[in-house]
Order: structure tokens, then sequence, then C-alpha cells
């Protein structure tokens, strides 16, 4: 099977799963039969487009997208920098063990919870992403590091590598693969828990926030309606995700054709 009919098969699997869901969403509607409990799949779709002609809209979007890239970036800055010197020093691992234990095993509302006691409200999607994300990358990178192979290092040293070379040629290539993975999985938890601190703390504007209000108002469509937005939000996030990662690939390529001339 050659590329384009493999592309074919998987964009044709993916809109079946999608329809198969979306019909068995409208016969649940149906079956029951109840605006408040589960609206069909035309009245989500009417409440969305309203959304989109409401003066505020992207307001909301903004100030969600703008506190999950906070919170991503700070998250992935400190945890690549901590785990990757936690995977060096064996001591410094140890020490923050603890910390990660913690992190690990708090409950997300209580995060939010203390969170929304200690800071602003606006604050507190960005503080809470924070804490959730940071043990998904940390350990990840950490994990990378200490299994960096001692026989690689020591033939890079046999045959003279620079710490350029070393660098581009090593330990890049080995550790771009656990840091795209833990990158990926915390981006995914920025966004559920910005979202979910947005709808304790009902800041201003905010895609968790008109959830919370929809929800008061039993508007269920409404809620469904701003729960794919979120939804979709997401799924742009990867994709400008894989977009970046295969640009940075490049890049890397680039540099290493570049140094063989």
């Amino acid at each position: 099977m050659n590329k384009s009919k493999k592309a074919f098969t998987k964009i044709f699997v993916i809109i079946l799963s999608v329809f198969v869901f979306l019909l068995l969403w409208q016969i649940f509607s149906w079956r029951i039969d109840s605006q408040i409990l589960l609206p069909g799949v035309h009245e989500v779709l009417v409440r969305l487009f309203e959304l989109f002609s409401n003066d505020e809209f992207f307001y909301n979007i903004f100030s969600t997208v703008s506190r999950a890239f906070e919170s991503f970036i700070i998250t992935i800055v400190f945890a690549t920098i901590l785990g990757t010197l936690a995977g060096k020093y064996r001591m410094l691992s140890l020490f923050f063990t603890p910390l990660l234990t913690v992190l690990k095993t708090t409950p997300v509302m209580s995060v939010i919870l203390l969170a929304f006691i200690w800071f602003k409200t606006g604050t507190v999607p960005i503080f809470s992403a924070f804490l959730m994300g940071f043990p998904i990358m940390y350990m990840m990178m950490e994990g990378a590091v200490e299994h960096l192979e001692e026989e690689m290092n020591q033939m890079c040293f046999l045959y003279g590598f620079k710490k350029s070379q070393k660098l581009l040629y090593y330990i890049i290539p080995t550790l771009s693969k656990p840091f795209s993975l833990g990158a990926k999985q915390t981006l995914s938890m920025v966004w559920k828990v910005v979202v979910a601190a947005e709808v304790l703390t009902i800041p201003k504007f905010g895609v968790g926030a008109k959830m919370q209000f929809a929800q008061i108002q039993l508007e269920t469509a409404e809620v469904l309606a701003w729960t794919l937005i979120a939804i979709l939000l997401s799924a742009i996030g990867d994709f400008i995700f894989y977009l970046v990662q295969d640009l940075i690939v490049l890049i890397i390529k680039k540099i290493k054709e570049n140094q063989a001339k």
C-alpha cells in the first residue's frame, strides 16, 4: 500500500469514527429526550455558531490560550533544566524525590483550591497547570539523561568529537524523543488543568469560566459547545506543536549538513 492510500485510509477511519460518535450522541439524545440532560448535535452546533458571533468570544479564547501557553513554557523550561540536572547528579535527584511524590499524588482540585487562596484569579490556572505538568516533563528528562549510554560517551571521546559535535550528533538526537514525548504529554495536561482551574475560579474571561456560567444556568448545549471549543483548541495546539517540532528537526539537519561541508 503506497503512502497516498495509507493517508486516505487514515482519514477515512477518522471521519468514520467521528460520524459514529455523533450518531450515537444523537441517538442517546433522542432516547433521553431532555435538552437539559443531553441536547442533540444540531442544538449544540447552533449554540456553537452563536458563540462565534458574541463580542467577547475571542477575549475568552485568547485568555485561555495565553494562560495555557505561559504555563507550558514555564513548565518546559524549569522541568527540562531541573530534570536534566537531576539525571546527571544523583544527589539532586534524591533531593527532589519528596517534592515529586507530593506533586504526583496531590489531587488536581486540591492544587487549584489552594492556589485560589494564594493567588489572583487569573494566576491560578497558570500556577496549577505548572504544578501538575512539572512532574511529567521532569521525570521524562531525568530518566533520559540517566540512560545516556556510557559506551557512546567513551566512543565520542575516542574519536575526538568536539563538544559541539557530541551535542549535535549524540546528545540532542538521544534526548530529542523523550523531550518531545514529555512536552506533548505536558501540553495535554496543561490544557486540561487550565480549563478546570477556570471553571473553579471563574475569571472574567476564559473558556472554563464560560462553561461554569452556562452550567449554573442549566444551558447544557452551551456547556457542550464550549467543551467542543476546548477540544478544538487542544487539537490546534497539538498541530502547532508538531509543526514546531518538524521545524526544529529541519534546522538541526541543516546545521549538520553545513558542518559536514
